[in-house]
């Protein structure tokens, strides 16, 4: 079995849908940080058959609960003294800024490239989010 040592101080970001690590790793900016990041795909899973962990060292100054909207499943474990002190399940965030990108080419965020893309939840059961301008729909599929 394939055992990555522990932390002291971090992050670990549990029950990403199998691949998405690159995703909330390349989301975070995580190759910008000066820490030890170990990424773990498919590893075995009673609930959920396979799934990918991130592992992120020290402390860092990241928004890690808009995570939820790219995965609602991910949970956040924050370590100390080599011990969890927090374990958090995400939520869905009412209102998104910058997380996901406006699809539809006629939207203002397709002219205006320095203006945000702000998404607000309009279907929680569904996972919809919505553009503030063009009300154009998001929606990722539970698993």
């Amino acid at each position: 079995m394939l055992e990555i040592g522990g932390l002291n101080e971090g992050y670990v970001i549990d029950h990403i849908r199998a691949g998405g690590a690159m995703e909330i790793y390349n989301y975070l900016g995580l190759e910008r940080l000066d820490c030890s990041v170990a990424i773990i795909k498919n590893a075995r899973s009673n609930k959920m058959g396979k799934k990918d962990i991130i592992k992120i060292e020290g402390p860092i100054d990241i928004n890690l609960d808009v995570l939820g909207v790219l995965d609602d499943h991910i949970t956040i474990n924050t370590i100390k003294d080599n011990k969890i002190v927090e374990k958090r399940v995400l939520q869905l965030p009412d209102l998104v800024t910058n997380v996901i990108k406006c699809k539809n080419p006629r939207c203002i965020t397709s002219i205006e490239q320095d203006l945000p893309h702000r998404f607000k939840l309009t279907d929680k059961d569904n996972r919809v989010y919505r553009c503030l301008y063009c009300e154009q729909k998001f929606s990722r599929r539970r698993r």
